[in-house]
């Protein structure tokens, strides 16, 4: 194998400590998939980018494009090329795989002033040596929400590992806890916001009204493809990317019929008569303090989601 960045051989990738990439190499990563993921949006088509994208990102984005392929299958008409840049990589000295990189970009998807300015936070993945790169986490967080990386003297960022114990919560336990917390309300490890005790309040508010009863079930995933990945901030801390799975099922009263848009319908089974069960994938962006460090709780940054398949019956 070649020399790495840092001057450091390895063999196999298991035992030992380098840089999950260079800086060249992530940088072909990240238009790699940009360009696939253009392609795929232009035409509508999950194949076009199918290897470039996994675990959590990967089950919304092929979802997304399956669902758009089939209600309009022309394609993108309004198609507009995803542009990235202003990127800054923070790439981890690690062991073993998976091997993983932070990109963090400016898009052309939003206004570069005020409260419209946002960055995309891509995470990279790699299997093993010979497997491509590919996205894992998006996250599309306000400029002031994506913190300093704690690097050593060559620039290189620092991994937080999954059962971290310098971390008030271990990255391993985010989606068990996080999901935990959605279905109960405790314990209260997290900031209250947006994605966290408002999304309870708006599913409690939600879960009977005239005519229909939701229902809201939550999963944890954390294997493979959907492994927490994070980095160590210059605070102690880290940021950390993970997912979960979440199901609402609704039900309607007798001669009440439920209305089904198309683009969910596109990934319906079964004859929706009275009740749909629809299955989301999500993925999270979660600062996590330095344990022993103020309140302990995790801040959820941002939450991007999609639906991934529906049942009827």
């Amino acid at each position: 194998m070649s020399l790495t960045a840092s001057g450091c051989m390895t063999v196999h990738g298991e035992l030992e400590i380098v840089p999950s990439a260079t800086k060249a190499e992530a940088a072909r990563a990240l238009q790699n998939f940009t360009a696939a993921y253009n392609k795929a949006d232009k035409a509508f088509d999950p194949a076009l980018d199918q290897d470039s994208v996994t675990g959590a990102l990967g089950a919304i984005n092929q979802a997304g494009l399956k669902s758009r392929h089939i209600t309009d299958p022309g394609g993108n008409t309004a198609h507009q090329p995803l542009q990235l840049t202003d990127v800054k990589f923070a790439i981890p000295k690690k062991a073993g795989w998976p091997r993983y990189f932070v990109a963090d970009t400016d898009s052309n998807r939003d206004t570069d002033s005020g409260t419209q300015d946002t960055r995309w936070v891509l995470v990279f993945m790699q299997d093993g040596l010979k497997q491509p790169w590919k996205v894992s986490y998006l996250s599309i967080l306000a400029p002031s929400q994506v913190p300093v990386f704690k690097k050593d003297k060559d620039g290189w960022a620092q991994p937080a590992e999954p059962a971290d114990a310098a971390l008030a919560m271990a990255p391993k336990d985010l989606s068990e806890r996080y999901t935990s917390y959605l279905r109960t309300g405790k314990p209260a490890a997290f900031v209250p916001g947006a994605h966290t005790s408002e999304w309870r309040s708006t599913r409690l508010k939600s879960a009977n009204v005239p005519g229909l009863t939701t229902q809201y079930v939550d999963q944890s995933v954390a294997a493979g493809a959907f492994q927490p990945l994070g980095l160590r901030t210059q605070d102690g801390g880290a940021l950390v990317f993970f997912a979960s799975k979440h199901f609402e099922q609704q039900t309607a009263a007798p001669n009440v019929r439920l209305q089904v848009s198309p683009d969910v319908k596109a990934l319906t089974t079964g004859t929706v008569t009275n009740k749909i069960t629809k299955e989301r994938m999500s993925n999270e962006a979660a600062l996590v303090p330095a344990k022993g460090k103020g309140s302990q709780q995790v801040t959820i940054l941002g939450r991007l989601q999609g639906l991934t398949s529906a049942k009827g019956s």
